[in-house]
């Protein structure tokens, strides 16, 4: 009987001898015990490069002639908006003052 119990403990020693004897080889990670682990998603190749080639270079970011002229027409259209009584309120005459008032 002591001896099927000590072959069983040297036959498990010697799988386990094994199997990191492999993980090192081919440069596996070892988890013996099954925990969660990060390395699967981490040994994968990063991806943001590639993502940030696909979108076309956005050209109106760098014009500054565009810029201004999407700005003018941010101020044109908050002027006709103001000059209708529609505009943005002054500072401390919004909603929440509003309200803090009441």
């Amino acid at each position: 009987m002591n001896f099927g119990r000590l072959k069983n403990v040297v036959a498990a020693a010697a799988i386990e001898g094994v199997t990191e004897a492999r993980a090192r080889i081919f440069g596996h990670v070892l988890n013996p015990t099954g925990q969660r682990s990060p390395h699967k998603v981490l040994r994968k190749k990063l991806i943001g490069e590639k993502v940030s080639q696909w979108y076309p270079h956005d050209i109106m970011k760098d014009d500054p002639l565009v810029m201004a002229r999407q700005e003018q027409e941010r101020l044109s259209k908050l002027e006709m908006l103001k000059r209708r009584g529609k505009g943005p309120p002054k500072k401390g005459q919004g909603k929440q003052a509003k309200k803090r008032n009441k």
